[in-house]
């Protein structure tokens, strides 16, 4: 698969409402470029792609809207929405906040955003310059061996 074949089958996949196995989203990951930390600073909107994987539970009861790349020593992982539709900042579910590195996953250098007190790492690839598949790494993050696959959106 080549990197527009990838783009369009994530199309596709969204267009439908997000349901894809684990072992899709790996190929597709497999099929797109690497991006640098500072190509990525900003604000994203998130969502999650449904595989059945725990963390979307996770992200939908915190209410996660996205995350905050302001520097790459300055990172909102988990922006979620309060009762009142606030946007924040929620330090409590992410035992902080976050760092951008670049980082080897499958054996590329990435952009990837490192927890400050949890041991996950977020790993990003470019699906196009205001989209980017990300893929969560680390102790206890995988389920029943799938890792959690989400989409960020430039805001």
């Amino acid at each position: 698969m080549n990197t527009e074949q990838a783009r369009e089958r994530i199309t596709e996949i969204r267009t439908a409402g997000g349901k894809v196995s684990t072992d899709e989203l790996d190929v597709l990951w497999a099929a797109l470029p690497p991006v640098r930390p500072e190509e990525i600073l900003g604000d994203w909107r998130g969502s999650a792609f449904v595989t059945g994987h725990y963390g979307e539970g996770l992200l939908a009861a915190a209410n996660w809207h996205g995350k905050r790349f302001h520097s790459t020593t300055d990172v909102q992982p988990l922006i979620c929405r309060d009762a009142d539709g606030t946007l924040f900042s929620n330090i409590e579910a992410g035992k902080g906040e976050a760092s951008l590195w670049m980082a080897e996953f499958r054996g590329e250098s990435t952009a990837s955003m490192v927890y400050d007190g949890q041991p996950i790492v977020d790993h990003f690839k470019q699906i196009d310059d205001s989209t980017l598949l990300g893929v969560m790494n680390g102790k206890d993050v995988l389920d029943d061996g799938r890792y959690f696959y989400f989409l960020l959106e430039r805001e």
